[in-house]
């Protein structure tokens, strides 16, 4: 079962953001990546996520949720699953691990 006790209390309030998000109206698998994509393909779709991450009025607000509440996928405020890993990890993205 999930862990959900570091999600944002569900009331209105906490979500607010979303509405303004330049990714509102577009397509989620535009965010997400299938479960065999690799790649060409998984880097062309996560830039063009990242695109509507680049004019988003609400982009901080969206890193910051999701690395609040440490979201396992997709792309958020600009970030991939790995990019948002490295930066809690301290390190600079694309920066390996020792």
């Amino acid at each position: 079962m999930a862990n959900l006790t570091r999600l944002p209390m569900p009331i209105q309030e906490s979500y607010d953001w979303q509405y303004e998000g330049a990714c509102r109206d577009v397509d989620v698998e535009q965010f997400f990546s299938p479960e065999r994509e690799r790649g060409a393909k998984r880097d062309a779709r996560e830039a063009a996520a990242k695109s509507y991450c680049a004019r988003c009025p609400v982009v901080d607000a969206c890193l910051q949720h999701a690395l609040s509440v440490r979201e396992p996928y997709g792309v958020w405020g600009g970030m991939t699953v790995r990019e948002r890993e490295e930066l809690m990890a301290g390190r600079s993205v694309g920066e390996t691990a020792a």
